[in-house]
């Protein structure tokens, strides 16, 4: 039996939480928050349908209820198909946070596992993540592995 279960929308709260602890332990301590109700209101809308193409898999925080320890969120993403990838799915995990205190006990490595599942029921086979360092080895251990490909990001201004 797995650790992991799938997040509900009453889990929103905790995964923004988590999202912040994984956050500050790369970029550094932030105290901007004021992303966190908008987060929080995306992940309760985007929890409650059925058939969506957004999951986020939870261990909960042991004798703490309505807590969490650990999570793995990831979407499908659709494009076109082409060599390798015939049906244009693809998927991407993002936001895989254990809380400090309880690393090293497998939670991590259970939300995405739980979520591999949920790529495999969809049919989705290609999925992408950028790994920390610190995550990097665990990421390995379940075969995904460096990509040649490129990366670069425009951040669009949305005032004219």
């Amino acid at each position: 039996m797995s650790l992991a279960r799938p997040a509900v929308p009453a889990d929103a709260a905790e995964l923004v939480r988590l999202r912040k602890v994984m956050l500050d332990s790369y970029r550094g301590p932030d105290p901007d928050i004021g992303w966190q109700p908008g987060a929080a209101r995306t992940l309760r809308e985007r929890l409650a349908g059925p058939g969506g193409d957004l999951m986020a898999c939870v261990v909960d925080r042991p004798g703490r209820p309505g807590a969490l320890a650990a999570c793995a969120v990831g979407t499908i993403e659709y494009r076109l198909g082409g060599p390798g990838n015939p049906t244009g799915t693809s998927g991407h995990v993002f936001n895989v946070a254990t809380d400090p205190d309880l690393r090293r006990r497998g939670y991590s490595r259970a939300c995405v596992e739980a979520l591999l599942d949920w790529y495999r029921t969809r049919g989705v086979r290609k999925i992408d993540l950028h790994a920390s360092r610190e995550g990097e080895p665990l990421y390995a251990s379940l075969g995904f592995v460096r990509t040649p490909d490129p990366s670069m990001r425009l951040t669009l201004s949305l005032t004219s």
